[in-house]
């Protein structure tokens, strides 16, 4: 029995809304990888949806971070606004 190699992967392009939410998050520490996940979700959703705020997307998360709210979304909205997003 033979397996074939995997198929080849391509990196997503950096500049992508995708990309951009979850290195928005990249920084922040947690208490697991996924709360990171879904603060990143939350994020992007925001972002996309363009639906609720910041803060209401941090809250909405639910994410365990060792960090105070407000201490993630100033993190947050500094990536965001240094790769030339406002929110």
């Amino acid at each position: 029995m033979t397996t074939k190699p995997p198929s080849p992967v391509q990196p997503a392009d950096q500049s992508r809304i995708e990309q951009l939410a979850y290195a928005s998050v990249s920084a922040i520490p947690v208490v697991e990888p996924h709360d990171r996940d879904r603060l990143g979700y939350n994020v992007w959703r925001q972002l996309t949806l363009k639906m609720d705020s910041l803060e209401s997307a941090v809250t909405t998360a639910g994410a365990r971070m060792l960090i105070s709210d407000q201490e993630a979304i100033r993190i947050i909205r500094a990536f965001l606004r240094d790769k030339g997003i406002t929110v």
